[in-house]
């Protein structure tokens, strides 16, 4: 399977993908694979976190306090350590995309203290950033060897909630609460993008413990497992919480008459919830005094039966949310069943109605309410997607978002076909991800020829045009590739990539090398045409003309892109017929191609219909008979 990426890789083919600098070194060095796997040199750095939180509202501020071993796999030896300080961002004078006001304004996280194998340092940098910092290492750190780190801070969270933030004076939803080591890896190094409030995150595969501690009638949703139920929760609700998790029943673990008796929780003065999760790339919690608990559970691997349990955190007066349980069930089993058709990899997932359109964290989501209950719906839809990408596969999605928005904005349009129907689906899909793109000045950040850029280009080089190459184009360029394979190839591709890089940190070379080994094919003229031109879509029929079979029908690819049509042929004894192209008749001529329509018949009319592959300039696509 080799030779497929190494015809690729060959200087004098036409088909070779452009690789920078810092990823052909990756290659050399034998971290990545030319078959697309990881390297037999492959590594990546870890650390485990125990982390204590202490928050009692409605004071805003949250004290925290972790040790953190952090692990040099690396062949690298390190004179430093990049902190992440995410929460910065709402420091006045942070660099943002989003114009904010003063409820959004905070002065950051303070770290009270911070050592180095038990010896307090100064918390000091070279280079003072907002969102990272740079400390220089007393002593490097060796390959091969770790370091232990203490830090107790504190910070305000902000009145304004979006990804994060207080949603009332006693509901937060704390996100990004800790500093953390941000990553090192094999093709960049230290990781020192700054944080601008619209691009996502790129995180290690940790191993945390976490501990909340509020005050009594308090709950604490969160990421991983919850470690000290009979602590917390008082019998007849601990219950409940045990039954949801072996049932298809919805269970109403806390409602709004509960609360009334301040008496779910135990009644000591404050309660620790105690939370671990192995192998993830974060944590996220949130807590309230008067949300709903809904909880049941579901069964996303019918090889071993094994349950995921599902749950939803609320405010009682919220409609859209007392449904949210048997949207989000639905969601895990078909991911499970379908696309991916992986089985859901974690215990849980909890859906948190916060402030935020729509935002994904390891087992935890948060969203607003929608009065439109499809909305809501379609949404979490979309935020559990986010499951596989980038959580079970650790994406870069600060550089390449199109490797986990794409795919959770295509399985998103799936799902959605089975659900809604596929002519509601399609028209939303076409509305939101793709018609921003091919109608100008439609969208948020649609201002200029950015629009059209390359899919591969860092999003952190892109001033506008975000939303198109990280949602909208890679998503058409994953169905395009499911339409040229086949879906038993596609899926076969697919788990392959996905089984490769499972817990690991894939790149889009390793993406696009694992479908060519997977496949048996060369692919590179797909990559380069979806993921490295400047193309998009536009279709035109330039001629129709007689032949000794039928009728040849030439077409020009206007806009250059490798995308599936259906031709519509309707006859003059006025009966009909489709005939659908895959994007394997762009392979060897991008520019145009001669499609045959074997008939006896007369043609009436023509008309060219990409579907959800909408056309630019669709004043060409259609042809009347004379």
């Amino acid at each position: 399977m080799i030779m497929y990426w190494c015809q690729g890789m060959a200087q004098n083919d036409p088909s070779a993908l452009y690789i920078p600098r810092n990823i052909k070194q990756a290659y050399k060095n034998g971290t990545r694979s030319p078959d697309g796997r990881p390297g037999k040199n492959y590594w990546q750095n870890l650390g485990r976190y125990d982390i204590n939180i202490t928050a009692m509202p409605p004071d805003r501020t949250i004290h925290g306090s972790e040790n953190i071993t952090y692990f040099n796999n690396s062949p690298d030896t390190l004179k430093n350590l990049v902190f992440k300080l995410i929460v910065n961002i709402h420091k006045p004078g942070a660099a943002r995309v989003w114009a904010v006001d003063s409820t959004y304004l905070t002065p950051g996280i303070h770290v009270d203290s911070y050592s180095l194998n038990n010896i307090i340092q100064p918390w000091q940098s070279d280079l003072n950033n907002n969102t990272f910092k740079i400390i220089k290492l007393p002593q490097p750190l060796i390959p091969n060897d770790s370091v232990q780190i203490s830090i107790q801070w504190h910070y305000e969270i902000s009145l304004k909630s979006d990804r994060e933030g207080m949603i009332d004076s006693t509901t937060y939803f704390l996100a990004y609460f800790y500093p953390r080591i941000a990553v090192y890896d094999d093709y960049q190094g230290w990781d020192v993008t700054e944080f601008d409030d619209d691009k996502e995150f790129y995180n290690d595969f940790n191993y945390y413990t976490l501990n909340v501690q509020v005050p009594k009638n308090y709950i604490v949703w969160a990421t991983g497992t919850l470690l000290n139920i009979p602590e917390l929760l008082q019998p007849p609700y601990a219950n409940k919480l045990a039954r949801s998790m072996v049932t298809d029943e919805i269970i109403h673990i806390v409602t709004k008459e509960d609360w009334i008796s301040k008496n779910v929780t135990k009644q000591n003065a404050l309660n620790t919830w105690k939370w671990k999760a192995n192998n993830i790339t974060d944590m996220a919690f949130a807590i309230s005094d008067h949300y709903n608990w809904d909880a049941s559970s579901v069964v996303v691997d019918a090889a071993t039966n094994r349950r995921a349990s599902v749950q939803s955190a609320y405010c009682d007066t919220v409609a859209d949310f007392h449904s949210m349980i048997a949207y989000s069930r639905y969601a895990l089993d078909w991911f499970s069943c379908n696309w991916p058709g992986i089985p859901y990899p974690y215990e849980k997932t909890t859906v948190f109605q916060g402030h935020a359109g729509g935002m994904e964290y390891p087992m935890m989501v948060n969203d607003k309410t929608y009065m439109d209950t499809t909305t809501s719906k379609w949404i979490v839809e979309h935020e559990i997607a986010h499951t596989y990408m980038p959580f079970y596969m650790g994406i870069n999605e600060t550089q390449y978002g199109f490797m986990d928005e794409g795919w959770a904005t295509t399985f998103e349009l799936l799902i959605g076909r089975d659900d809604r129907g596929i002519e509601a689906e399609e028209k939303l899909y076409k509305q939101i991800n793709i018609g921003r793109w091919i109608h100008s000045k439609q969208g948020i950040h649609d201002f200029s020829a950015d629009n059209d850029l390359p899919i591969i280009t860092p999003e952190t080089n892109l001033t506008t045009g975000y939303e198109i190459n990280a949602y909208g184009k890679p998503s058409l360029a994953y169905l395009a590739l499911k339409d040229l394979l086949g879906d038993a190839m596609f899926k076969k591709c697919l788990h392959e990539y996905m089984n490769r890089w499972h817990g690991k940190h894939p790149i889009p070379w390793d993406f696009f090398y694992a479908f060519n080994d997977a496949s048996g094919q060369n692919l590179n003229w797909f990559w380069n045409n979806w993921f490295f031109s400047y193309n998009y879509i536009d279709l035109a029929i330039r001629n129709v003309g007689k032949s000794t079979v039928g009728y040849t029908v030439t077409i020009d690819n206007i806009g250059g892109m490798a995308i599936p049509f259906n031709i519509e042929i309707i006859y003059t004894d006025s009966s009909k017929e489709l005939n659908h192209q895959t994007p394997g008749v762009w392979k060897n001529d991008q520019k145009n191609t001669v499609i045959t329509i074997n008939t006896k018949k007369s043609i009436k009319s023509l008309l060219l219909d990409g579907g959800i592959f909408m056309d630019a300039d669709e004043s060409n696509n259609s042809w009347v008979g004379k």
